[in-house]
């Protein structure tokens, strides 16, 4: 079964317009995952997004992971897709190493079908790695940053 651009267009306004909360949805090489969130005041944004560090059957709201041994917590990709460190090719990145981040700054886009999705870092802290390759495609939890979390 193969799904075009306007078939994914569809299954996100039948979720929008739902009371859905979260949409798994499996095929031979295709998987799709939509986890609905509260659009803030400030930014409303249709897109969905998948908060950082929860894994699978994990609530919505769940913390970004634990930091790790080393001290670091991992920011996550929330989807499959094209990983890109700025807005426009010749952009400045949205973060590098040592870049100041708290839960609602953007870190990269992954382009999923033509369709920009902005990646929120989900934790206050310092970018101490940058994981993924610019225009390399991500999977679904790759690491793509390590923040070392404010104290």
């Amino acid at each position: 079964m193969s799904l075009t651009d306007e078939d994914v267009r569809e299954i996100l306004r039948i979720i929008d317009d739902s009371e859905l909360d979260e949409l798994l949805i499996e095929t031979d090489g295709f998987s799709l995952h939509v986890l609905k969130r509260e659009a803030s005041a400030s930014a409303p944004s249709r897109t969905p997004q998948h908060p950082r560090g929860v894994r699978e059957g994990a609530p919505p709201n769940a913390p970004a992971e634990p930091p790790s041994d080393n001290g670091l917590v991992t920011i996550d990709s929330p989807m499959l897709g094209t990983f890109y460190r700025a807005e426009s090719p010749g952009a400045a990145p949205f973060v590098e190493v040592g870049s100041v981040v708290d839960p609602e700054t953007t870190v990269c886009i992954i382009e999923v079908m033509k369709m920009m999705n902005s990646v929120p870092a989900g934790v206050s802290g310092t970018v101490r790695e940058v994981l993924a390759e610019n225009a390399g495609l991500v999977e679904y939890g790759a690491p793509l940053f390590r923040v070392e979390p404010a104290q």
